[in-house]
């Protein structure tokens, strides 16, 4: 019998179909590696309030990962000590200041389950504003009187680049970024050192569940180190080329139920 995996699945491009939904095969097998024995969670770059509704339909009783790992917490249970890695609001403050050269469309900075926004975005709300959030408008040096949970930049495709470099030459030491995927040109902050497999191990640990035994799933660059650091690490076929190389293996797209194809071969579901 094939011992106890911690499988970790992250959730856009990777568990969820592009039509935003979990397929019948791929709920399935997760269910039936459940009922062997195996525990399954979530880490995504999403707020909880957005994750929210997922951790529920699979019925999950684990910790999730959200932001990114900047925030670690178990909806079920309230004995796990919540971990919140918010950064600095001076740095905010700072970033804030020294951005204004740059041509940025938006800046919305979110602390837990609420959010702060310099602009009104109606195509932007339509994503961040799942589960309902509180929302405050106006500029954020002025609104913001706590320390975030993240941060996220706005901009035109072209100026993507430009200030990520920027941000990696002045501020690497208290705020690492990474780029969302199309349609939009998204930076996200989070603080220094943060990323998904902090979050990973701390949950691995609670639940006494050996590296080798975690097998995690992604396809962006957030997802990075959580496959570096998972025993396997598995990248979707619609993944970056950046994660298919440190990738322990490749399965099938997001689109392709890669998930449980995987899982049912690996875990002799």
């Amino acid at each position: 019998m094939v011992q106890p995996h911690l499988i970790v699945l992250d959730l856009d491009g990777t568990l969820l179909t592009d039509q935003k939904t979990i397929s019948p095969k791929t709920k399935e097998t997760i269910v039936l590696a459940r009922q062997q024995g195996h525990q399954v969670m979530i880490a995504t770059g999403r707020p909880y309030r957005a994750s929210k509704h997922i951790y529920n339909e699979l019925e999950l009783t684990t910790p999730i990962v959200n932001f990114n790992g900047a925030y670690v917490h178990n909806p079920s249970n309230k004995v796990f000590l919540p971990q919140h890695n918010p950064i600095e609001l001076d740095t905010v403050k700072d970033i804030v200041e020294s951005l204004q050269p740059y041509n940025l469309e938006n800046i919305i900075a979110e602390v837990m389950d609420d959010m702060y926004l310099e602009k009104h975005d109606h195509n932007l709300l339509s994503v961040l504003g799942m589960g309902n959030p509180k929302i405050t408008t106006g500029k954020i040096h002025e609104h913001l009187k706590d320390h975030p949970t993240s941060m996220l930049l706005h901009t035109s495709e072209d100026e993507v680049a430009i200030i990520r470099s920027y941000l990696e030459e002045s501020k690497a030491e208290v705020i690492d970024h990474r780029r969302w995927g199309d349609p939009y040109h998204v930076i996200e902050l989070v603080r220094t050192g943060i990323h998904k497999a902090i979050g990973l191990d701390v949950v691995a640990k609670s639940m006494q569940i050996p590296r080798e035994r975690i097998i995690a799933f992604g396809d962006e660059d957030n997802d990075l180190e959580m496959i570096e650091f998972a025993g396997t690490g598995v990248a979707m076929k619609n993944s970056i080329p950046e994660l298919k190389n440190i990738a322990n293996a490749v399965t099938l797209s997001n689109n392709e139920d890669g998930i449980a194809e995987f899982l049912i071969d690996q875990l002799k579901l």
